[in-house]
């Protein structure tokens, strides 16, 4: 994991804004000891739930899409560790492990590659790499039998997640077979080709290399499932879908119902709970929508997702704080650090 870049309590103190009388998260969350031991010291923690953070753009890039949702970690963590730490969220049960830096893919691309589908076709291959960093770190963290909360990046990184997370929870022996389960909150169903990765086909991937068991999207919009996408999805018997017509539109059922009815799909193994920042009204992504889900109801997905599942992992993607066209959204920080701490809430509450 040679992008990896591991915290130390005072990187962490760094950004907490300290105050006479007040605890704050950033005081009281647990950090690897020995960056050069990370196994070790994973192994040694108490914490249950470890943050990574993925900022990376590559993989929307390479699906052809704007840079920028590498901007979104570092205002969540400034949000996050400034969150009081009381007795709704005390904070020493989480480690903040740090975050991987792939800023360098991106350059080499941008310097060398010559036309514009080169230039795809380089940040495709490049996803690779993040996929096995990624993947190898969450399988470390499962393995210790802890919960992954992995913040920023692209939709492709869900690959990373799924794989890892199956490994290692099967390493733990906590599963009979590396597969596991995910629920994604989504506009899209990220299940297009395999036509070299990007952010655009992590579940397909995941799902054809058998890591993938039942897969449920809630909200999806009926606007943007391309036609075979869609042919493949109602086909497979172990993927479903909830469109957001059917939820707020027709109302054949309503939000926390289509939550329910994933939550209970999936419920035979250990399942990672997807967010796509996307998929919520008005927020600044790669993929942003007028229509869309409120914040509201990403905090109800979270904490009854959470509350309601054998929690393989936690991955909240896409957000940006600033994109490439020159747009910026100054809350994305504090709205990713509601949904993580209303995850870890709900998680504790089980």
């Amino acid at each position: 994991m040679t992008h990896l870049k591991v915290y130390n309590k005072q990187d962490v103190l760094l950004l907490t804004r300290l105050r006479r009388f007040e605890t704050k998260l950033g005081e009281r969350l647990q950090t690897i000891n020995d960056a050069d031991r990370i196994e070790e010291s994973l192994a040694a923690s108490t914490a249950k739930y470890v943050l990574v953070g993925v900022p990376e753009d590559t993989g929307v890039k390479a699906n052809y899409g704007n840079g920028g949702c590498d901007t979104a970690w570092m205002p969540f963590l400034q949000a996050f560790l400034n969150i009081q730490s009381n007795d709704f969220l005390p904070g020493d049960n989480m480690l903040l492990l740090g975050h991987f830096d792939f800023s360098d893919l991106g350059l080499v691309i941008e310097e060398n590659a010559g036309s514009y589908e080169e230039k795809i076709e380089a940040y495709r291959h490049a996803v690779n790499t993040i996929d096995d960093e990624v993947e190898h770190l969450i399988k470390l963290i499962t393995s210790h039998k802890k919960i992954p909360v992995v913040i920023g990046g692209g939709h492709n990184n869900a690959y990373g997640c799924i794989k890892g997370a199956a490994k290692g929870l099967y390493k733990a022996g906590l599963i009979p077979l590396a597969q596991v389960n995910a629920i994604n909150l989504d506009a899209h169903a990220d299940y297009r080709p395999l036509e070299g990765r990007h952010s655009g086909n992590a579940f397909r991937y995941a799902d054809e290399d058998g890591y993938l068991a039942k897969y449920c999207v809630v909200g999806l919009h009926e606007n943007y499932i391309p036609q075979n996408c869609w042919i493949d999805i109602v086909n497979d018997p172990f993927i479903d879908v909830i469109t957001y017509e059917d939820i707020f539109l027709l109302e054949k059922r309503n939000f926390m119902q289509a939550i329910a009815h994933a939550t209970s799909f999936t419920e035979d193994t250990y399942c990672g709970i997807e967010i796509d920042l996307d998929s919520i009204q008005n927020t600044l992504s790669s993929a942003a929508t007028p229509s869309g889900i409120l914040p509201l109801h990403a905090r109800q997905f979270v904490t009854f997702s959470a509350s309601d599942s054998k929690i393989a992992y936690l991955h909240i993607c896409e957000g940006a704080s600033r994109i490439s066209d020159g747009r910026s959204d100054a809350g994305m920080g504090k709205l990713i650090s509601y949904l993580v701490s209303d995850f870890v809430k709900a998680a504790e509450a089980m």
